[in-house]
């Protein structure tokens, strides 16, 4: 054949020598000697813009001697947003949306006041955010136990996401199941916080947890001295 697909690759050596955004087919894709790549099912993975090629391009440029499918996260995004994503978009809005229900950023700890004070720096402007720009207000509880949340909320941010792309919808999938938030997908989709404050936030607590341990393991360091 004349193309190249992701599951092909999966045990692959590398078997081409050089890897270039270009255009086949009208469609913006990566050629690798001239040929185009695939995705698993088949389809010319094609993308919206010139950066998002070049950026896939690099990642084929990258490979040494085996192709590491584990280590070309942006071509395996597009290949799941061509493959998986755009033939059930509104189910995927569906699945995406329902994190607002149980959001991880309206569900605070009681205790201790410091990670109280860390989920309340690092998630709260991110509610207030999410209420600024798209006017959906969630409600914020401490403790575990299911709050409702406001149905015009979160027809309003299924609206916003219901609104994206096939490739947007497959970022802001990947981020919001990481994550646990919605809130914190779409802040990170319109650019209110870069990627490493996304994972931050979405790991507060065991961020917390950690400089717990490393405090009280010096505490007894010192005491043993």
């Amino acid at each position: 054949g004349d193309q190249v697909s992701g599951e092909e690759a999966a045990a692959m050596k590398r078997f081409y020598k050089d890897a270039s955004a270009g255009t086949h087919e009208g469609a913006l894709t990566v050629l690798l000697d001239g040929r185009p790549v695939r995705t698993p099912k088949r389809t010319l993975l094609a993308m919206p813009t010139a950066g998002l090629a070049e950026a896939v391009a690099g990642e084929w440029r990258d490979q040494v001697d085996e192709i590491v499918p584990t280590s070309m996260p942006l071509t395996q995004l597009v290949s799941t947003a061509l493959d998986r994503i755009a033939p059930q978009m509104d189910a995927v809005v569906t699945e995406v949306a329902r994190f607002a229900e149980t959001d991880l950023v309206c569900y605070r700890a009681e205790t201790p006041e410091s990670l109280v004070l860390a989920e309340h720096a690092a998630w709260s402007p991110l509610v207030s955010w999410l209420e600024e720009a798209l006017d959906a207000r969630l409600a914020v509880t401490s403790g575990i136990q299911p709050i409702p949340q406001s149905a015009e909320s979160l027809a309003k941010i299924r609206a916003e996401i219901a609104g994206l792309d096939a490739m947007r919808l497959a970022a802001l999938s990947s981020a919001t199941a990481v994550s646990g938030s919605v809130v914190i997908g779409l802040a990170l989709a319109h650019s209110r916080i870069t990627g490493a404050e996304a994972a931050d936030a979405a790991h507060v607590d065991e961020m917390h947890q950690m400089e717990r341990w490393g405090r009280e393991q010096d505490a007894e360091a010192h005491m043993l001295l």
